[in-house]
């Protein structure tokens, strides 16, 4: 199997990102992105996926933690999206139920080539360590969108944020595992009755 590898760079006024996703990793990262509680989830979502995860940040604080989220989810979904490539013989399906203590949370994607962001998780406090929690939206968003997928997020309990949160990103990181792991019934072929994804 090639490898699944992909390094993208995106610099811009507001940001400066280097990331690199190996889909087929051992869940190792290192990741600088300024904002602890980012770091904390990315390196959750590489250990719980299996992918092994470079990414270092630099981005405008002194403004707020906006664009650096934001950039990241954008930077991370391009990573996906290549590192995917041409999609055969992947189960392009996953989902996954996170329990963590309170809160459960489902996270569902599809690898279609069609973007599309669904969610109901309910944050209660404006901030989590120094990430704002509207940037929940805005991170993954930016990955369904730039990564071309359906990501959806389903909570079905939960009351501390930081739990909420930390279960998404393991969640997303399981099902995502799924979708992109090989399923040899599939040979080169891909799991689509148009033949094309």
């Amino acid at each position: 199997m090639a490898d699944r590898i992909s390094t993208i760079e995106r610099k811009t006024g507001e940001t400066d990102i280097k990331l690199t996703l190996n889909l087929d990793g051992s869940g190792n990262s290192n990741v600088d992105t300024g904002i602890g509680f980012l770091d904390h989830m990315l390196k959750s979502f590489a250990k719980h996926g299996y992918f092994d995860l470079d990414v270092t940040v630099k981005g405008d604080l002194y403004v707020d933690s906006h664009h650096s989220i934001e950039d990241t989810g954008i930077v991370l979904g391009k990573a996906i999206k290549e590192a995917v490539g041409d999609k055969t013989g992947i189960k392009r399906y996953g989902s996954f139920i996170m329990p963590m203590d309170e809160t459960l949370i489902v996270s569902a994607v599809d690898l279609s080539g069609r973007p599309y962001y669904v969610s109901d998780i309910e944050l209660t406090v404006p901030r989590v360590g120094y990430f704002d929690t509207e940037m929940f939206k805005e991170f993954f968003y930016a990955v369904s969108y730039a990564a071309e997928m359906n990501l959806h997020f389903k909570q079905l309990s939960g009351s501390n944020n930081h739990h909420i949160i930390e279960a998404a990103f393991k969640a997303f990181a399981n099902a995502l595992s799924i979708a992109v792991s090989k399923d040899p019934r599939l040979g080169d072929g891909l799991l689509s009755t148009k033949g094309a994804l």
